[in-house]
């Protein structure tokens, strides 16, 4: 589904002069926290500076200030050649935090997506010599050195290979990002001890995810994908006793792991 662009134009815009775009750039705002903000924030000629776009937490929904088709002015002498976007984050976050924002980093990766086609740009990381010289693909504003003005955003701890990862389609387990298997895991088959909650996982678990633990606990009720292994979990468990179901005589491994799995979800929610 298309991103949601919610219009908040800035003055601070001017023509590309016939420049082709070859670049697509991930920065950071330092400072505002929401698309409404940042948007207030170019709106101001005063401020001299604008980014086609910006992203926060809002899943689906990012703001645009530049038309792309006209030249944004965040990254100095680059201008001409990039479209680009501004993330509600800071530069200085550890990755643990940045996992903590699982919807900015979906909208960054559908933005991506969306400038790629339509400038035709290759979703490929670009090294800074290659963003530098004449390379097409996607970096951050460090990676434009002196030349795209100097700074260091997005940080070391920006996770923009899983973010390219879920612009080219992938990265992505059912649809699922990687702490929420983590988190299910942890919420489904523990004691869920605080000091063991998994690294990356939001503060606040959004409703998908509640959704989507519902519908693993319902499939673990259900003991496996099939009749037959259900049924020999429900025998095994039960002490072997009474007949052994129609099932083969070598258990596959995987019979066993969900066996296991099942042991330790039933101990826990005992």
């Amino acid at each position: 589904m298309p991103l949601k662009r919610k219009a908040i134009p800035s003055p601070n815009d001017s023509s590309r002069g016939g420049a082709t775009v070859r670049l697509i750039v991930v920065h950071t705002a330092e400072g505002a926290t929401t698309i409404e903000e940042l948007g207030n924030f170019f709106a101001s000629t005063s401020s001299g500076v604008s980014s086609h776009t910006g992203i926060d937490d809002k899943a689906g929904v990012i703001g645009e200030y530049v038309k792309r088709g006209n030249k944004a002015w965040t990254a100095a002498n680059a201008n001409p050649v990039a479209v680009q976007t501004e993330l509600c984050a800071f530069a200085s976050w550890s990755r643990d935090e940045w996992n903590r924002h699982p919807a900015m980093l979906d909208n960054c990766a559908k933005w991506i997506a969306e400038e790629a086609a339509a400038f035709g740009i290759p979703i490929t990381k670009l090294t800074a010599s290659q963003a530098q010289g004449s390379g097409r693909g996607v970096c951050q504003h460090a990676d434009l050195g002196a030349w795209g003005g100097g700074h260091w955003d997005c940080g070391s701890g920006f996770p923009i290979d899983h973010v390219l990862d879920l612009a080219r389609g992938g990265g992505e387990e059912m649809g699922y990002p990687d702490w929420f298997w983590n988190w299910a895991s942890w919420y489904l088959t523990t004691s869920r001890d605080p000091a063991d909650r998994p690294a990356g996982t939001p503060d606040t678990i959004p409703d998908w995810a509640w959704d989507g633990q519902q519908e693993i606990a319902a499939i673990g009720k259900r003991y496996g994908m099939t009749g037959g292994e259900r049924d020999w979990i429900e025998w095994y468990l039960a002490g072997k006793k009474g007949e052994r179901p129609n099932v083969p005589e070598t258990i596959p491994d995987r019979w066993w792991n969900d066996e296991m799995w099942t042991l330790e979800r039933d101990k826990a929610q005992s």
